[in-house]
């Protein structure tokens, strides 16, 4: 992919390429990061903010990626995005030579899965988020707060690279886990979209299965969690990690699957964290968009308005930031107060990664919506109040 020819106003204005799933699968986790754009917009002088929809697919992520270089010449690529999607665009940024920065993603799998090393990191594309190994911290605490230490802990996890990158040996969840004092009981991984979990069921009654964790779809939990009651076990609690982000959806046949799941908490309007850009609080940007979309504030959003933060911050601090070289050390080089928390890649586990603070939270029923994402558990994020006690899910 050739880069594109410096002019007069590219050297006055920075393009940022902005990656956005606005159709397909994935549009919810685009609403965020669309929001966060129209509000920075005019207040990054000297930036232009272009987006293109990603279709929510690796090949559109790629095209995508190629219009934004090629046709807008962006300068840096953003994103937010999902399993296929988002190792698409950073691959596509990574052999075009243009920077990149990322989020929503746990890092080991960004990093390894990937295929970078400790000898060979990445020269292009740079990530923040946490962990497997955070997940399963966080997840432990949840665990032992319903029934201490040593619980045995069945696993929900598909044969892709969700649960895959679970149960990795080194790099996964299940190591973390294993090292709190925890027995995992994994059955083999199941095909989504799941057509069932008898065999799952099966195992986690033989081996005395009392907690539940998932990195399932909204779709395959209430399905599990259907045959469970059907079948008489009722874990005293699930964690869930992933389609946890957004606020469950109360159906005409009863609860949402996401009921009384516990899961992780990255983002909340509670967060002690301001914009490096205007000072607004987190607070603030929940309220401000739930004002101007009539909707729920949503935990990305708190990771899609840090992703400008970076990329102000890079371009500010180049040496040149019409040069890619120059805004790739920059991001190597950055270490910012965000929105989102403090992001460090200058200390990060390996290189081109910063990492992001979690706690444990459970969706429970509202007072100003239906369900509200009360944070159960912090021993992680200082000054993050906990609002809530676990419990038992239904």
């Amino acid at each position: 992919m050739e880069r594109p020819r410096k002019n007069s106003e590219e050297v006055r204005t920075a393009t940022v390429g902005v990656v956005i799933a606005r159709t397909g699968r994935l549009a919810r986790l685009g609403d965020p990061l669309a929001y966060a754009m129209e509000l920075l917009a005019p207040k990054l002088p000297g930036l232009r903010l272009v987006g293109r929809d990603s279709a929510s697919t690796a090949d559109g992520a790629r095209r995508a990626v190629r219009e934004l270089v090629e046709d807008e010449g962006a300068r840096i690529m953003l994103t937010l995005a999902g399993t296929e999607v988002l190792p698409a665009v950073a691959d596509t940024c990574e052999e075009a030579g243009i920077p990149c920065l990322s989020s929503t993603f746990p890092w080991q799998v960004y990093y390894y899965g990937r295929g970078a090393t400790a000898q060979r990191p990445f020269r292009w594309t740079y990530h923040f988020c946490w962990g497997l190994d955070d997940i399963a911290e966080t997840f432990a605490d949840l665990w032992e707060a319903v029934g201490g230490t040593g619980r045995t802990v069945g696993c929900l996890w598909n044969d892709g690279p969700q649960g895959t990158w679970s149960r990795h040996e080194e790099h996964g969840f299940l190591p973390a886990a294993r090292a709190r004092g925890h027995r995992l009981v994994d059955p083999a991984g199941y095909r989504e979209p799941s057509t069932g979990f008898d065999g799952h069921l099966s195992a986690f009654r033989d081996e005395g299965v009392d907690v539940v964790t998932s990195a399932a779809t909204g779709t395959d939990l209430g399905l599990f969690r259907r045959a469970a009651a059907e079948q008489g076990l009722r874990p005293r609690l699930i964690t869930c990690s992933r389609w946890l982000a957004y606020p469950p959806v109360p159906t005409a046949t009863g609860e949402p699957p996401q009921a009384d799941v516990a899961t992780l908490v990255y983002w909340t309007p509670a967060h002690p964290y301001r914009s490096s850009i205007d000072g607004m609080t987190a607070a603030e940007l929940a309220e401000a968009y739930e004002r101007s979309t009539g909707n729920q504030w949503l935990q990305p959003l708190g990771l899609a308005y840090a992703l400008f933060e970076v990329a102000a911050h890079a371009l500010a601090t180049a040496g040149d930031p019409t040069d890619p070289a120059a805004v790739a050390a920059a991001l190597a080089a950055t270490r910012l107060e965000t929105i989102a928390g403090p992001l460090d890649w200058t200390s990060g586990p390996v290189e081109n990664i910063a990492t992001v603070r979690l706690a444990g939270g459970q969706w429970q029923r509202g007072r100003a919506h239906p369900y509200e994402l009360a944070v159960v558990h912090n021993r992680r994020v200082e000054g993050l109040p906990v609002d809530g006690e676990l419990v038992p899910p239904a």
